[in-house]
């Protein structure tokens, strides 16, 4: 090892900035490409526009768009169990325990969870364009399944962590018997709320026209075996976020590639020098 001209952490150095650059770089390419497809997709609004372009088409059908439009319900909403006054179309609901047991090894009193339980309430809903939301909108989309779709965060409008109350002394002496003791209750809600914007990918197709009833298209999982997606945002902060992961990619990839470059120009620097000696 002593007769290597350069040193083996170098060398490793040099490797590992190197091999990061290029795992980096393809993570970019993945993401650029994702980019790309999603730009491709075109984006509507649930109006009288987007309903003349699908009776036109053949089959009453589009294969892939996005819609962007603000959370209708098609009747009573979701109340929040939690909070006064705050509606939504899809809520889930879990609730978890926080237990401690005692471990003889080291005389300490370990956490786990246990008992958790999640509901999940969805009642159906469309999206309809902002300026029809305040008034009696006659064109809308309505959301097939939105449980069935990917990528819907929904917001958190409540989160509690409740202590166990203290059970005194015969409490002591059953936690003493049982080497387990609860702590505390975790309860967490979150909700699609009513008015939400959100953007959904998938497959529209003409479900209904009825005169003063309105018409009614719906958004659902495409055939094609295409992703169904729906993002609690709008289109533009959805693409941004895209574009700044993928931005991210590129600037680790250039600064591992130009730390590497870095150590194996100092390297040769060196290496020349000492020759020159």
């Amino acid at each position: 090892m002593s007769d290597l001209p350069v040193h083996p952490l170098v060398l490793i150095g040099v490797g590992s900035s190197f091999a990061f650059s290029g795992l980096f770089y393809n993570l970019y390419q993945a993401k650029k490409e994702e980019l790309r497809k999603l730009q491709e997709i075109p984006l509507f609004k649930p109006d009288q526009h987007l309903f003349k372009l699908l009776k036109a088409t053949p089959h009453k059908r589009f294969q892939y768009i996005a819609v962007e439009g603000l959370v209708q319900p098609d009747g009573e909403p979701l109340a929040s169990r939690f909070v006064p006054r705050c509606f939504g179309v899809v809520q889930k609901i879990s609730e978890e325990e926080h237990w401690e047991y005692w471990n003889a090894l080291n005389n300490t009193w370990n956490s786990r969870r246990a008992n958790r339980q999640q509901t999940n309430n969805t009642v159906p809903f469309s999206l309809v364009e902002p300026g029809g939301y305040t008034t009696t909108s006659d064109v809308f989309v309505k959301v097939h399944n939105p449980l069935g779709a990917t990528g819907l965060d929904l917001e958190r409008v409540h989160h509690r962590v409740r202590r166990a109350a203290e059970g005194g002394l015969t409490g002591a002496v059953l936690q003493g018997l049982s080497g387990e003791r609860a702590v505390a209750k975790e309860e967490v809600e979150e909700l699609l709320r009513v008015g939400a914007t959100v953007t959904g990918f998938g497959e529209l197709v003409l479900e209904a026209e009825a005169g003063s009833g309105g018409t009614a298209m719906r958004l659902q999982a495409p055939h094609d075996g295409r992703p169904y997606v729906l993002v609690a945002t709008d289109h533009r902060s959805y693409m941004a976020r895209h574009e700044s992961s993928a931005s991210l990619w590129k600037t680790l990839a250039v600064a591992c590639g130009a730390a590497g470059c870095s150590i194996l120009a100092g390297t040769a620097y060196g290496l020349l020098k000492k020759r020159d000696d």
